[in-house]
């Protein structure tokens, strides 16, 4: 093997030196041979959950669904190699029809949270996440599940969103690129955070793997067929993508087109009362993604004036006028869109995992 070509194979198994390494190069990656995959664990446990916020109710019937499904005896479950949990996340909040009882689940994810002191009272959602840390944790430990796929719903118009901590978890991003392919005539987008793990917040931090499938538009309280339909099958292609990673399949690297979020953007408010003074102007509601420019339409004033952008760079707008939004101070989310290159991956087979076992025991 080339000394090139070495470089690249030991750079994928470090996916944040690859990142590095193929923004270095002076030529596209593409054009290189590279015919080793990226050999990476089997995923034996796999958690689907719906339900983390009460009142989007695609994943809590999904799950609802799910649930039935998996009450009914079926002729190949001692076939099937992949443990699958359901977990309606926020039952409370679901029967209340909310989203949340005391305070966001989805923000009581981190270390501190679920591992520091706790109040005589504490609220119900900091409770919850404990439990569902123990459940599919610890988070950062061995024993957490493998994939965590949280279901969500938005009102922004933003079609099928992955949206995810890492932009270099080749199994998140061969997921993506498998329902891109499954579903061609749906928009999708890999939206990239960018927290560490110690600052990660929401439910699918929890697992090994994970990313939220977040799909719109929705209003919250309510169930659209389409909507749902469209988390189904995003839903069940995972499900098949997993299978076919279990079974010994040969996944073809290539590219992700990937929205890093830069910064939130409030809406214009009042100095003495805090009250907004301005909605999200027409000019750019239901336009999730496009490019918004300096000086393009922003927000347009209860009295009539337009405010326009005034950031220095083109930036890509998300989450635009999403209802839950409001009490977080976000009127939208503004990213930096990049072409990532992934590499081809497998999974380890029995005798290579077993090697690696080996390997991290003598290490010990």
């Amino acid at each position: 093997m080339s000394q090139v070509r070495l470089s690249i194979f030991n750079s994928f198994l470090n996916p944040k030196l690859f990142t590095l390494f193929s923004a270095s190069l002076p030529f596209p990656l593409s054009q290189m041979d590279v015919d080793e995959p990226v050999c990476l664990p089997r995923l034996s446990r796999v958690a689907v959950c719906g339900g983390t916020h009460g009142n989007e109710l695609s994943g809590v019937y999904l799950v609802r669904e799910l649930l039935k499904l998996q009450r009914r005896p079926s002729e190949d479950d001692d076939e099937e190699p992949t443990s699958l949990l359901t977990v309606l996340s926020n039952p409370r909040a679901v029967q209340q029809g909310r989203r949340y009882t005391d305070t966001d689940l989805n923000r009581c994810f981190t270390l501190a949270t679920l591992n520091g002191p706790t109040s005589d009272s504490p609220p119900y959602e900091i409770l919850r996440a404990r439990e569902l840390n123990a459940m599919l944790g610890p988070k950062g430990g061995p024993g957490a599940v493998d994939l965590v796929c949280d279901l969500h719903n938005t009102t922004a118009n933003m079609g099928l969103c992955f949206i995810a901590y890492s932009d270099c978890d080749w199994i998140c991003l061969h997921i993506f690129k498998y329902l891109q392919r499954q579903m061609p005539d749906v928009p999708m987008r890999f939206v990239h955070l960018g927290s560490s793990e110690k600052e990660s917040y929401s439910l699918d931090s929890v697992g090994k793997h994970g990313f939220a499938m977040e799909i719109g538009p929705q209003p919250h309280g309510v169930v659209r067929s389409d909507i749902y339909g469209l988390m189904n099958a995003g839903v069940q292609h995972m499900l098949d993508w997993v299978r076919l990673f279990n079974s010994g399949a040969v996944f073809e690297g290539g590219f992700v087109d990937v929205f890093t979020l830069v910064k939130n953007i409030d809406y214009p408010r009042d100095e003495k009362t805090h009250n907004i003074t301005a909605a999200v102007h027409s000019h750019l509601q239901d336009r999730d993604f496009c490019l918004l420019r300096p000086h393009d339409p922003l927000f347009q004033t209860f009295s009539g004036e337009t405010l326009r952008y005034s950031g220095s760079e083109p930036l890509y707008a998300f989450f635009i006028n999403e209802g839950s939004y409001y009490e977080k101070g976000i009127a939208l989310s503004l990213a930096r869109k990049r072409r990532l290159v992934i590499p081809a991956i497998r999974a380890q087979t029995e005798e290579e995992e077993q090697a690696r076992g080996f390997t991290s025991e003598e290490e010990e």
